[in-house]
């Protein structure tokens, strides 16, 4: 294992350190219990977005908290939740009168914790949960992962938010967008978490893991690597099957690179999959290509398709200022 890192166990609190240092105009960050907040104090009345997960998939969540997007964001431990106490320490620092929202990505422990959170802070909250990623059945026991449409749901939120909807209308419109949002994704290599010093599992020379999460984790089936046109048109296969979109509808495709892919194949991906809807008459009127939903150093990517209407598409024009977003400012 190659890895730019003194310890594992001091990973987090430097990079988090050297994350605020950079982007000191937009965030400030809180060592104990960790969170990172936007450092523009929001209006008085508007509704407070936290989200939060397992470090390793930077920009998410920290890389998004600035206007027109998240109020805060919680990081746990590598791949490990963040803690109840994070949330709540979050949502005391940035609740500003119109209550917290928080978006929660569809993982036991996230889950678990955010729900606790939910339950003990003294403003009126409500819960968002994201589960756009249909690798897996929507009868699977522990239901969908939450994976890279979450990106989508925190923008379309923040920019509703910053116009002044308030709680019950964000709440609505966050399942909204969930609903409309699906995601699905290829891993060509794994990813080496640091504590474990090694891949979490092995993929051959000519090997590749379709339906993977971002954990490191492995997918729903080891297949042959295909070429390019081939993977693509496997991983819409799925999405266009999920939500079955009509000729005519628009679209926002989104393009994630889980951490070790380079944006020339990126962009070779979307091509392939712009080509793909546009075939079967989806207009792709909105893009986004990059690694902003990644798993450490995972080579591999996943597809996001997001159904749109007018609404939808102003909420994801609006200006936005983060690390890792920023138009219109």
């Amino acid at each position: 294992m190659k890895k730019f890192i003194d310890t594992a166990d001091s990973l987090l609190d430097q990079s988090l350190s050297g994350f605020a240092k950079a982007h000191a105009d937009i965030v400030q960050l809180s060592s104990q219990p960790r969170y990172i907040k936007r450092l523009t104090p929001a209006f008085p009345g508007k509704v407070a977005l936290i989200s939060g997960g397992g470090s390793g998939h930077e920009p998410l969540h920290s890389g998004f908290v600035g206007k027109g997007m998240l109020d805060a964001a919680c990081p746990g431990q590598i791949f490990t939740s963040p803690t109840p106490d994070q949330m709540m320490a979050a949502a005391e620092a940035v609740e500003s009168g119109g209550g917290v929202l928080f978006i929660v990505k569809n993982y036991a422990g996230d889950v678990m914790n955010f729900e606790i959170a939910s339950e003990m802070v003294t403003c009126e909250n409500e819960t968002v949960l994201v589960s756009d990623d249909v690798s897996l059945p929507k009868s699977h026991s522990t239901g969908r992962r939450g994976v890279a449409g979450t990106l989508i749901v925190e923008k379309m939120l923040g920019a509703a938010a910053e116009q002044g909807a308030d709680l019950a209308a964000c709440k609505i419109l966050g399942d909204r967008i969930c609903q409309n949002t699906a995601s699905i994704g290829v891993a060509l290599t794994c990813c080496t978490t640091p504590a474990l010093g090694k891949p979490t599992f092995e993929l051959g020379e000519n090997e590749m893991e379709m339906g993977v999460g971002i954990h490191g984790e492995r997918g729903h089936d080891t297949q042959p690597l295909a070429s390019a046109g081939e993977i693509v048109e496997q991983l819409a296969d799925a999405i266009n099957k999920e939500l079955n979109p009509k000729p005519g509808q628009k679209a926002l495709l989104h393009v994630n690179g889980f951490g070790a892919t380079p944006l020339i194949e990126l962009h070779l991906i979307y091509d392939l999959a712009a080509c793909y809807w546009e075939q079967r008459g989806i207009e792709i009127t909105r893009s986004l290509v990059g690694n902003h939903t990644t798993s450490l150093d995972m080579a591999g990517c996943s597809l996001t398709l997001t159904l749109l209407d007018d609404e939808l598409t102003g909420l994801w024009d609006a200006p936005v200022h983060t690390a890792a977003l920023r138009w219109g400012c």
